[in-house]
């Protein structure tokens, strides 16, 4: 056991499987006190277990560590506020929050239902903002604490994922407002936008050339959860993690711009933008070719 985290309260969802389990067992093994958050579904959602974050529990005990397991459904306001209030009962503080928690609802835009889409960003914006604003309200009275949500380089758009990609982008702006809004009380938010293998990534067609294991993500994690990414003032921040690889994404920010003197016009916008202001190219449409055919051919290179 280390002692990185130690004397923390920290709580972890989607915290059954990958990424969050690994993350789990990392707190834990670093010293702090972990509730287990797990609603126990399959990949799309369906088929909820809550023995799943009792298994995670009895790891983390076998090596020596407390942890308490939750079953619900950080989709709702009352399971955002259920993990928060077992971290309280059961060890009196709560110091970081981690939300791994995730579904997966493959579809193209034009025929993507309503049952595809509300499941997917409910899962993913609304429960880490659930349990976000939850943990705040403790953070914001022990001035002190750490929030971490987990976004995806699909933020940056997707093929067949646009529930998906809109939820992550969205966490994204969701941890940049807590970090603005909660930094006079001495609470940190960041996001880690992982690549791994995963549930989520084996069905990924187009081989990741830079990936790595649910427990390359972790140490990253459980730095951002320390009190010493608190005193070196990170926050507002999302990094990548794939296997040995670290990056920081860069803050939202104009590119060029142009000035109008009377105002513009639609034929003055088409005279002028093309040269003046111009367009940032999508990095991701130089993928999409690659992406389709290997789906047509049904790879999954990324499966274990």
């Amino acid at each position: 056991m280390g002692n990185f985290l130690a004397g923390k309260v920290v709580a972890v969802t989607g915290a059954g499987r990958g990424i969050g389990r690994a993350v789990a067992l990392a707190a834990a093994a670093e010293g702090a006190k972990v509730v287990v958050n797990d609603y126990g579904v399959s990949v799309d959602g369906a088929s909820p277990a809550g023995e799943i974050a009792d298994t995670v529990v009895k790891e983390i005990e076998a090596a020596g560590g407390e942890a308490v397991a939750v079953a619900d459904d950080i989709s709702t306001m009352a399971g955002g506020q259920r993990v928060v209030d077992v971290a309280l009962a059961s060890y009196g503080r709560l110091d970081g929050v981690v939300c791994v928690a995730g579904i997966l609802r493959e579809r193209m835009l034009f025929n993507m239902t309503e049952e595809e889409w509300d499941p997917v960003v409910a899962t993913h914006l609304k429960g880490t903002f659930t349990v976000f604003r939850a943990a705040s309200a403790v953070m914001r009275k022990q001035r002190s604490g750490t929030l971490i949500g987990f976004t995806s380089g699909n933020h940056q758009g997707s093929v067949s994922q646009a529930n998906y990609s809109a939820a992550k982008g969205g966490i994204i702006s969701l941890v940049r407002s807590a970090a603005l809004g909660m930094h006079k009380y001495g609470v940190t938010a960041n996001a880690v936008a992982p690549v791994a293998r995963t549930r989520m990534s084996a069905g990924v067609p187009m081989e990741l050339a830079e990936i790595g294991e649910p427990e390359d993500v972790a140490p990253l994690v459980v730095y951002l959860l320390s009190d010493a990414a608190a005193r070196q003032g990170v926050t507002g921040q999302v990094y990548t993690v794939a296997g040995a690889k670290i990056a920081v994404w860069a803050q939202p920010r104009e590119l060029r711009a142009a000035y109008a003197s009377g105002g513009w016009t639609a034929e003055r916008i088409a005279e002028c933008l093309p040269g003046s202001v111009g367009v940032d190219p999508m990095p991701m449409l130089e993928r999409v070719a690659g992406m389709e055919r290997a789906a047509a051919e049904g790879a999954r290179p990324n499966a274990r």
